[in-house]
């Protein structure tokens, strides 16, 4: 299988070009099972495993993802991963149940499909925080309304959500329809790589067995009482599409927390970046402060009170964020001098 099908294109090459040995490879990560992955090379598929020297000078978040672009060594049927080409960009978040960890969930994507239900997984301030994770990314976003035949307003829950992003496209569609699925086909370009992320049960399994025109994700209904799914997709996988474009599915995400810095927020909420800097005063608090043009806006009902709120809590998560890394930060510094501190007292002639 050629590269170029991967998304192999010159700037992949010159960045492995600085690779000198003729015994290594490029290849693409399509899946990873916890112990495998499964590269696509210029040979076709191979099994891969991770080379104890780039386990062991990595942190978790410069591991190999699915799409990463990787270099191997290849021993017989076997790919020993060496190293990972610079991402052009990646899609992460703060990793669940860990204080301080990034997890990166999907790399070297050109198109993120922000999936959501027309259902009980309806929820604009979801949709918000996706858009959130997704700012200064380098890719673009595409948001994705699925089971438009169970929606009676479909209209005006497409308006809500276009209020939210006026640049970013919003697609209706239903999933079971091959018809209205293909209204994605414009934003999946030959030899671009897509990712679709949303809730457990939003319908993207269903979205890419139809643009595949074959049933290779398992897919489940959702449960009644709740509306929610059963996470059926347990792992991230690329799949090629028959126009050439390459799509990648996640599992459901049922916490998604902000990865980033504040300056972030300013390209999910741009309304409420454009009011602040219309205030009098580059520090105003936004709590009663003279020449305020965020309160006029809430009590006008030109902003909405939800969003507003929403956005607090946003940027209040990524204040703490920037308080914890620092923090962090701190601790690295002070243990790695406590460390030299010892090596003198142990050696004091070599200094």
């Amino acid at each position: 299988m050629q590269l170029e099908l991967a998304g192999w294109d010159s700037h992949w090459q010159q960045e492995f070009d600085h690779y000198r040995d003729p015994q290594l490879f490029p290849g693409r990560v399509f899946t990873y099972n916890r112990q495998w992955y499964s590269l696509y090379t210029e040979n076709g598929e191979l099994n891969a495993e991770l080379a104890g020297a780039l386990l062991h000078r990595s942190e978790d978040h410069d591991l190999p993802v699915v799409g990463d672009w990787v270099v191997f060594r290849r021993y017989g049927e076997l790919g020993i991963i060496q190293d990972v080409l610079s991402r052009r960009t990646k899609f992460s978040r703060r990793a669940a149940g860990s204080p301080l960890r990034e997890q990166v969930m999907a790399a070297n994507i050109d198109t993120l499909f922000i999936v959501c239900g027309l259902d009980r997984d309806f929820n604009l301030r979801r949709i918000e925080r996706y858009l959130a994770a997704s700012a200064d990314s380098g890719f673009s976003c595409v948001i994705v309304l699925n089971k438009a035949d169970l929606c009676s307003d479909l209209s005006a829950r497409t308006c809500q959500v276009q209020e939210l992003a006026p640049i970013t496209p919003v697609v209706a569609l239903s999933a079971l329809d091959e018809h209205t699925c293909k209204t994605l086909l414009p934003y999946l370009p030959s030899g671009k790589t897509a990712a679709l992320v949303g809730s457990s049960g939003a319908g993207k399994s269903t979205i890419i067995n139809q643009l595949l025109g074959a049933s290779l994700q398992l897919i489940q209904s959702t449960r009644s009482s709740d509306g929610r799914g059963r996470h059926t997709t347990t792992q991230r996988e690329l799949f090629f599409l028959p126009n050439g474009a390459l799509v990648l599915d996640n599992p459901g995400i049922r916490e998604l927390q902000l990865w980033g810095d504040g300056a972030s927020l300013c390209d999910a909420f741009p309304d409420i970046d454009e009011l602040a800097s219309q205030c009098a005063f580059r520090d105003c608090s936004h709590q009663g402060d003279h020449g305020c043009a965020v309160l006029p806006a809430l009590q006008s009902r030109e902003l909405s009170e939800d969003r507003w709120n929403n956005y607090l809590k946003l940027q209040r998560e990524l204040r703490y964020l920037s308080l914890q890394q620092d923090e962090n930060a701190r601790r690295k510094e002070k243990e790695r001098w406590k460390k030299l501190c010892k090596a003198v007292k142990r050696n004091p002639k070599r200094i």
